[in-house]
């Protein structure tokens, strides 16, 4: 076990690195931070901040010789930084698992492999394999690069052969997967640790809602059956040991109007979803992945309240601060704000979560506040 006044390093500087950052100071670990943004908001929290690219040789030796362990905040750091800190000190999660979640192919292809169900898909790398996929995909379709795409990004809605054809233009000719889209009756989300011991701890599946591909809303418990629960946890659960997983795993599905569940996508590291245990759970996901980090016992997962999660994202302050005042006057309100100097349209800012004796009831607060939040 590493314990309390270790130093641990995060690569990735954004606002999982630096709710990271808090849970582990709090734990009492000191913290390196690795992310060449001056502004990081998780280097602001951080014992120290290496303002270096993430494959920088003296940075990656410095995180190896200071730091008892190493984690990441996001899955698009460079695998080869990965494996460079993997041959000097202890690295949670490894390259391997990150490199799955870097390239859609190869995600899609070991969740198949693992007899998980997915989206039907097919690989394309070129025209021919574009033409190829057509033939066997049903239309309509989203074409999706392998890499690099997130909160919708990276993506395009095809309906014919012609479109999926200029959508791969569009897409810079990169390799894709063209993946039918289903009848979707609800999106959710399982968040688990898995210890250096093997040893599972499963959240509460949350219920997504996604507005223009970004997270918007996540309500625990969600709004399904107990069944559906526990397919769900079993996938993910599954996944976790197939990939021999060290750390924290947001395993992200399709629920189908046909009751299927098929998996979208994994994130090896806190997720958007998840944020509702800051106030919600009794361990949350944050000191969890410290846990995980540092060799220690699953914390205990079990939900405290139903709650909503709302996220904040830069267009709420485009016509000035946010009405704060508003949101403060619900007890049951819980503020975060990511310490982010710039509000850009679509740019995560914060979120809040919302607490009460049912989803409904937290609904319906959650939807006031939001409301009350642009009224100035």
């Amino acid at each position: 076990m590493i314990l309390p006044e270790a130093t641990l390093g995060v690569l990735g500087g954004g606002q999982l690195g630096r709710m990271f950052t808090v849970a582990a100071r709090t734990m009492g670990y000191k913290v390196i931070v690795l992310d060449p943004d001056p502004m990081s908001p998780a280097a602001a929290l951080a014992n120290e901040h290496l303002q270096k690219e993430y494959t920088d040789p003296e940075a990656l030796t410095y995180l190896a010789t200071h730091c008892a362990a190493v984690t990441t905040e996001f899955e698009n750091v460079p695998v080869a930084a990965l494996r460079t800190l993997e041959a000097q000190c202890l690295v949670r999660p490894g390259a391997k698992a990150v490199e799955y979640a870097q390239d859609r192919i190869r995600e899609k292809t070991f969740i198949r492999d693992c007899g998980l169900g997915t989206a039907p898909f097919q690989p394309v790398h070129n025209a021919a394999e574009l033409d190829a996929a057509l033939k066997q995909v049903r239309l309509p379709a989203i074409l999706k690069t392998a890499a690099l795409g997130y909160d919708g990004k990276g993506q395009r809605t095809v309906t014919d052969a012609a479109q999926a054809h200029a959508a791969f233009a569009e897409l810079g000719n990169k390799p894709c997967v063209l993946e039918e889209r289903v009848d979707l009756q609800m999106e959710l989300s399982v968040l688990l640790a898995r210890s250096s011991e093997g040893e599972i701890a499963v959240y509460p599946p949350a219920e997504n809602i996604h507005v223009n591909g970004i997270l918007d809303t996540s309500i625990v418990p969600a709004r399904t059956t107990s069944e559906i629960i526990e397919r769900a946890t079993s996938m993910a659960r599954t996944l976790a040991e197939k990939l021999d997983y060290c750390g924290l795993l947001a395993v992200e599905l399709f629920l189908t109007k046909d009751q299927q569940l098929l998996i979208n996508e994994i994130a090896p590291r806190p997720h958007n979803s998840g944020h509702y245990t800051l106030d919600a759970s009794l361990t949350d996901q944050f000191e969890q992945q410290v846990r995980m980090l540092c060799g220690l016992p699953p914390g205990d997962t079990r939900l405290l309240s139903p709650v909503v999660m709302i996220n904040l994202l830069g267009d709420l302050w485009q016509g000035g601060d946010p009405a704060w005042d508003k949101l403060f006057q619900n007890p049951n309100a819980k503020l975060h704000l990511y310490g982010k100097h710039a509000a850009r349209p679509g740019r995560k800012m914060g979120h809040f979560n919302v607490l009460a004796e049912n989803v409904e009831a937290a609904l319906d607060t959650a939807a006031q506040i939001r409301k009350a939040l642009s009224t100035r």
